[in-house]
């Protein structure tokens, strides 16, 4: 059986990760791989480590302030074929696992995204999802959380811990184009968001 990995970079996040864990949690009931949830632990000052261990998730520390870093370390834990990661402070859709699943398992896609729904609006959210909305949509590039095989992962020397911002479209743009070389399709998951 398959396994899939949830990387989960948490920074003081006692206010979010019940729900992003229990999110998941939601998620594994409609797919038939394994799912294993790693939370690396990030400077917590907070229970945030309690809520992870009581929720059934694996812990690593990595106290840099290298996000590239902190994905990174969670990835060099996983034991699963299929990774995934997600912002403690996000959840995931019930059939989100479910369409990774079915995206894998065709054999024509690399990995990719999701379309990123916020839960409450503001003058400034609104902003800032309009201009990445535009700029995803001009890149062909999805955001919030990233899919792909361990395996291409390591083929494309994961996230870039040069970078202290913007590492999550540089990793999906080098997954895309990673993915062109092998003849498959970098794919934005519009359903399950």
């Amino acid at each position: 059986m398959l396994k899939i990995s949830i990387i989960i970079p948490a920074h003081n996040e006692e206010k979010h990760l019940n729900k992003c864990l229990e999110s998941i949690d939601r998620a594994s009931s409609t797919c038939s791989y394994e799912v294993e949830k790693i939370v690396i632990l990030n400077r917590c000052t907070d229970a945030t480590e309690r809520i992870a261990k009581s929720n059934g998730a694996i812990t690593v520390i990595e106290d840099t302030r290298n996000l590239s870093a902190i994905r990174n370390k969670g990835v060099n834990q996983a034991t699963g074929d299929i990774l995934a990661t997600i912002d403690a402070d996000s959840c995931m859709s019930e059939n989100m696992l479910s369409q990774i699943e079915r995206m894998i398992s065709s054999g024509k896609y690399i990995g990719g995204g999701v379309h990123v729904k916020f839960d409450r609006y503001s003058l400034g959210i609104y902003l800032t999802d309009f201009f990445l909305r535009t700029l995803l949509f001009i890149t062909g590039l999805s955001g919030g959380l990233y899919w792909c095989s361990k395996d291409d992962f390591i083929a494309i020397g994961g996230f870039n811990e040069a970078l202290s911002f913007g590492e999550d479209l540089d990793f999906a743009k080098r997954l895309k184009r990673y993915g062109r070389k092998i003849n498959k399709k970098y794919h934005t998951i519009k359903s399950a968001s």
